[in-house]
């Protein structure tokens, strides 16, 4: 499908670099050529397309914000919008490559010793070494304070107990990075483990029954008694701090990303709109109720796409705030779930189907909505901001 326009509203290309739109437009042509064709399939059945990883990685997807170690070294602008595009093919393929670079191989970049960047960036950049990232718990997930995976101490290694749940990649990873709690078991005692496929005691296991990131890995991790060398622990960071960093840079991506959601749906509903006819041979973009709908829709996207370009120009010059960040993921997953909701009514009942794209975004942006902080996390992160007062006691 020929991409629109009228998307373009507001001629954000005129304020992206030569460089970026090259990063975007690559992605793009590759998401046409190799993923529209077939997301639809893998969201049937549910399964990942994993022969897609390879190609990723020659076009420098994989830790695409990240500087040296085989590292693409883009800006965050750059790598915004080749999520974006990633998203415009599926919520699956995009959380992916997020997961890779914001949630594994950033913590390693970032806090890792030299050994660790060595021994894993290079191949985590070629994906030929794939990484999960372990926080969320059966009983914690917004409350990362509150986890139960422990970490012993004993001479050289560390002894590792607990699970975690909803893990992106988890039963394909080769090495998850871990937060457990140490010593006296407090916030503050977290501490990063890099565990590695194979570990004695360490088994992932599908998810099964998702409506939603069908065509894609939901694991849990099950840790009983696993021994992780003091040489996988990451040594740059100590408290929660570490895992929430994670989190922060994933969620600016992310919030950027869902506006390609957001598009598939608009450009789709409004191709068929036009090609659809209704009472007397007229189209159904020629209804007062449907052109509202695109109107809005439109609206939407426009806001969406100024709040990602500036939070991720802002991430670039070093200003940005974890609030501005929180705004961005609140307004612009809304906006796509809405976005995609109102799509999916001016398809009829085939709006129903995976022929067409709108049911598949709107059942993955569930997903969206809830994880790297659900809305209502973020709801009460601007309500301190506006009011002084912390209201999530």
């Amino acid at each position: 499908m020929a991409r629109a326009d009228i998307t373009d509203l507001f001629r954000l290309d005129d304020l992206l670099s030569p460089e970026e739109k090259a990063a975007r437009d690559t992605v793009a042509a590759f998401v046409d050529r190799e993923v529209l064709p077939i997301i639809g399939g893998h969201f049937r059945d549910g399964t990942f397309p994993f022969h897609l990883v390879p190609q990723l990685a020659e076009m420098g997807v994989l830790g695409a914000n990240l500087q040296g170690y085989g590292c693409a070294g883009m800006n965050t602008v750059s790598y915004g919008l080749i999520l974006q595009e990633l998203e415009r093919g599926d919520s699956g393929l995009r959380s992916f490559a997020s997961v890779q670079g914001s949630l594994c191989m950033f913590p390693i970049h970032a806090y890792g010793s030299d050994e660790q960047k060595e021994r894993f960036l290079p191949g985590m950049a070629k994906g030929r070494v794939i990484g999960c990232f372990g926080l969320t718990e059966p009983d914690f997930g917004s409350n990362p304070g509150g986890m139960r995976t422990r970490a012993r101490k004993d001479g050289d290694d560390y002894v590792l107990n607990g699970t975690k749940t909803w893990i992106t990649n988890g039963a394909i990873a080769d090495v998850a990075v871990v937060w457990a709690k140490t010593d006296d078991g407090g916030p503050e005692s977290v501490r990063g483990f890099l565990v590695e496929k194979g570990m004695p005691g360490f088994t992932a296991r599908d998810i099964p029954g998702k409506f939603s990131l069908r065509a894609s890995i939901t694991s849990e991790l099950s840790f009983q008694d696993v021994r992780v060398p003091a040489r996988n622990v990451l040594p740059g960071v100590v408290g929660l701090r570490g895992p929430l960093s994670c989190l922060n840079n994933a969620r600016l991506g992310i919030a950027f990303a869902v506006t390609g959601a957001a598009i598939a749906c608009f450009e789709g509903a409004r191709e068929y709109s036009l090609s659809r006819a209704s009472f007397n041979g007229k189209p159904v973009a020629g209804y007062q109720l449907t052109q509202e709908k695109l109107a809005d829709m439109l609206q939407d996207i426009v806001k969406a796409q100024l709040v990602g370009l500036r939070v991720a120009r802002l991430k670039d010059e070093g200003k940005v705030t974890p609030v501005m960040v929180s705004l961005a993921k609140r307004n612009n997953v809304k906006s796509a779930l809405d976005i995609a909701r109102v799509a999916r009514s001016i398809y009829g009942a085939n709006g129903i189907t995976d022929a067409y794209p709108p049911v598949r975004h709107m059942l993955n942006l569930e997903s969206v909505f809830t994880y790297e902080g659900t809305h209502e996390v973020h709801t009460l992160v601007l309500g301190k901001a506006i009011t002084g007062i912390d209201a999530f006691d």
